[in-house]
């Protein structure tokens, strides 16, 4: 059921799974999604001492509680220059979610250098913002089309866009895993946000790097478009495919389907 307050124009029906993978002892991913709200939510932990699954935690139940209060209350919502509400909502939740973790760490010395990643979608009327940090990813399937929505804020994307080494040199980059961008490592963090239109029976895929590295792009775009709107089943096979290619990290899929008017 959808909250009338914020004027979702498509119904959003999210799905998700997280799993420990097949190589790792403990999950340091994190999901959450509240549909009502329109919003879908993935992380993934990093640090010592078990610290990556605190920072993942922290950060989502942040953004939850600061989304939801004000989503609550949409005629409170103030926009910044040259964005939306929603998405300087966006943007100020995750700066928030950021300083949590972050002074978490300063009195837990145990847990110093803790972060995450994140990918997020919030839905309102018919756009959906888009903001993200790190390498978590975040794909639209449109029309049996899966496109990339988000660009890995990461050390071997730099070294491309820059052309110091090749796509091939990429694939194999002992520096693939060196992301640029986290939530809660430093004082501040900037969150990537972008808004798109969003139409009915688009379909969009939030994961963590523990899918992308092992599943290709092709073989996600045919479970999603083999599955038929049955999302669930399609966010299981993903995880199969990715433990059965090894399932050398945790790995954690979120899938928000858009359907008609609510």
């Amino acid at each position: 059921m959808m909250t009338a307050e914020i004027n979702i124009q498509c119904s959003v029906h999210v799905t998700g799974i997280t799993d420990t993978g097949r190589a790792r002892d403990h999950n340091e991913d994190a999901i959450a999604w509240d549909a009502p709200h329109g919003l879908a939510m993935l992380a993934d932990g990093m640090g010592g001492h078990n610290a990556g699954d605190v920072a993942s935690r922290l950060c989502l139940e942040t953004l939850n509680e600061v989304l939801q209060a004000a989503l609550d209350k949409p005629r409170h919502l103030r926009p910044n220059k040259g964005m939306s509400k929603h998405a300087t909502l966006v943007r100020r939740s995750v700066n928030k979610a950021n300083t949590v973790i972050f002074d978490n760490a300063a009195v837990n010395p145990e847990r110093k250098g803790m972060g995450t990643t994140l990918a997020m979608v919030l839905f309102y009327e018919d756009r959906a913002v888009v903001a993200h940090v790190g390498d978590s990813r975040v794909y639209r399937l449109r029309g049996g089309t899966l496109e990339q929505i988000t660009a890995d804020h990461s050390l071997v994307r730099e070294l491309l866009e820059k052309g110091a080494i090749s796509a091939e040199e990429a694939e194999n980059n002992p520096y693939r895993h060196v992301i640029t961008r986290a939530v809660g490592v430093r004082p501040r963090t900037v969150a990537e946000v972008q808004e798109l239109e969003a139409q009915p029976g688009d379909v969009f895929l939030l994961c963590s790097d523990g899918l992308t590295d092992l599943v290709s792009d092709a073989v996600i775009e045919d479970t999603l478009v083999v599955a038929g709107g049955n999302w669930r089943c399609a966010a299981q096979r993903l995880i199969d495919l990715a433990n059965n290619s090894g399932g050398r990290d945790n790995i954690s899929v979120v899938i928000a389907a858009l359907g008609g008017p609510c």
